[in-house]
């Protein structure tokens, strides 16, 4: 049945909660088409944001889909730029090719591109095999929290490595700049494992860690539902490679699996996958990346520059910010992934380093906001031309952090006042550091390049003026921010095939993404290009 469409509906956000809200639009709903009760069906939100650029008066902004009776007589009477027929969800349409398989298609990594490469497979009859280097996300919880209480980091399996991503130990958010029909289909198929139906109509949606994890379960028991495997534990240690083309893997440095299909989809710290690609002639180059620091504020104080005196209604949540700065120096400095009432994390994925990242849970209800504070860095930053010279420049920083911050992975903290007038903090104000294993006092500076220090602290001054108690004297700076994209971009053609027939680098780690839903979508490209070239297994 056609949906008609009602677009920028505005309500005072004083005069809708949750418990009237369904209310409240069903009236707007039937004055809008100036139709009866009996007439409306049923309806949906397709989309809601909120508009705070006043903070005197802070509105909730919806987009509407109502089914109707006599739907095409409401739609004539009706004549406005804001209501109009529903678009129907646009599937991209999969044309299968001829070319038989000899081998089952393989897919290594299953952060969301790999998840959502390897569902889209299996859905069509391709069977695809997932090798995950981690833990399935139960056990992989485990070996984090152990690390984050002063255990022992393990590499194959934490923040980066293991059943569904670095997102995963995120805060699940869903935002991206791309405009895309597959990222509806992300969406729903997320849902249908778990997640929230508000993230189908939210303009910010994100899923929280804490929920994030069931839904990776449930995305995985759908792949082995339609025939798909999947096996952790399972570190891809080389690529066997005949005439030009993919023939095999290496499986943990023993075992051999032949394939001519491999969905390459690793994350942006398979640092040691990156060196057998290059070392196998698998044309790669430098990619520019940003790096930096995590800042954190109370969240109480994000709310009231955001929302004034609706700070805390509970139909706006916490508050969150996005923030960019463009230094004299020809940087630019910017926040990402702010997570609002959430915790800086211990992100490491090799020995002797500290790399820093943001989590938030569904509610987002910590005491804290974080968000990176990054500073852009490229190639002509880097030691040497290798195209892993941004994989070493990474190293450096991290390292160093480490030493810094007591050489047992505590984290290098510092006052934002003291920041900015470099001085070494030597105790808390009103906001405590969330980040395990523990921090230590330290000048930041001595743990990042000098221009980053630079364009930090003017950004901070400048931020300050855009999001009242940015600068605050007792904010908190932790480091290392170090992983925010690749540092590589593996080389691929229209077809998403690289110089190696049969490799078809995806996602972040490739370089073509930046985030679970980007991720996500160019993991179903991926797969599309293979179903184009092959038919189905029998």
């Amino acid at each position: 049945m056609l949906m008609i469409r009602l677009s920028n509906i505005r309500i005072r956000i004083k005069n809708i909660n949750a418990e009237n809200e369904n209310e409240v639009l069903k009236n707007i709903i039937l004055e809008k088409l100036r139709i009866k009760e009996k007439d409306l069906f049923s309806f949906r939100i397709s989309k809601k944001s909120t508009d705070a650029r006043k903070k005197a008066e802070i509105y909730l902004v919806y987009t509407l889909d109502a089914e109707v009776s006599n739907e095409e007589r409401v739609l004539s009477k009706n004549q406005s730029n804001d209501i109009f027929p529903a678009p129907s969800l646009i599937r991209p349409r999969i044309r299968f090719g001829n070319e038989k398989l000899h081998f089952r298609p393989v897919v290594v990594g299953m952060g969301p591109t790999g998840i959502f490469a390897a569902l889209n497979l299996a859905i069509n009859g391709y069977r695809p095999i997932v090798l995950e280097r981690g833990e399935d996300v139960d056990s992989r919880t485990e070996k984090i929290n152990a690390f984050w209480n002063g255990g022992k980091l393990d590499t194959e399996s934490n923040v980066q490595f293991g059943e569904g991503g670095a997102g995963t130990f995120s805060d699940g958010k869903l935002t991206t700049l791309i405009n895309d029909p597959r990222c509806s289909l992300v969406l729903e198929e997320f849902v249908n494992a778990g997640a929230p139906q508000e993230i189908l109509y939210k303009s910010k949606p994100h899923i929280g860690t804490d929920l994030l994890r069931s839904v990776v379960k449930n995305l995985r028991k759908t792949i082995i539902a339609y025939g798909g495997d999947v096996r952790f534990r399972s570190r891809v240690t080389d690529f066997i490679i005949r005439d030009g083309k993919i023939t095999g893997i290496e499986i943990n440095g023993e075992e051999i699996l032949d394939c001519n299909v491999v969905i390459l989809a690793i994350g942006h710290s398979a640092r040691d996958t990156f060196e057998v690609l290059s070392n196998k002639g698998v044309e790669m180059c430098r990619k520019p990346f940003s790096i930096g620091v995590r800042i954190e504020h109370p969240q109480e104080v994000i709310d009231r520059a955001q929302y004034g005196k609706y700070a805390g209604n509970a139909m706006l949540g916490a508050a969150d910010y996005k923030l960019a700065y463009h230094a004299d120096n020809g940087r630019s400095a910017y926040t990402f992934c702010m997570c609002p009432g959430g915790y800086v994390v211990a992100a490491a994925s090799e020995e002797r380093q500290v790399v820093t990242n943001g989590m938030s849970e569904f509610k987002r209800d910590g005491a804290n906001a974080n968000s990176a504070l990054l500073v852009s860095v490229g190639p002509e930053d880097f030691p040497g031309q290798h195209p892993l010279a941004g994989v070493e420049f990474q190293r450096k920083w991290e390292q160093l952090a480490f030493q810094l911050g007591g050489s047992d992975y505590r984290a290098p903290v510092q006052l934002i006042e003291d920041f900015l007038n470099d001085r070494t903090s030597t105790g808390f104000g009103s906001v405590r550091p969330t980040y395990k294993p523990g921090v230590s006092f330290a000048p930041i500076k001595d743990c990042l390049p000098k221009y980053v220090i630079e364009t930090m602290k003017k950004a901070i001054v400048y931020f300050d003026t855009k999001i009242k108690g940015f600068a605050m004297p007792d904010g908190i700076l932790t480091g290392v921010e170090t992983r925010s994209s690749s540092p590589v971009r593996i080389l691929r053609d229209t077809d998403c095939i690289s110089n190696i027939k049969g490799l078809y680098p995806a996602g972040e780690g490739a370089g073509y993404a930046g985030g679970i839903m980007s991720s996500a979508v160019d993991g179903l490209k991926a797969s599309e290009k293979v179903m184009e070239k092959y038919s189905p297994l029998k």
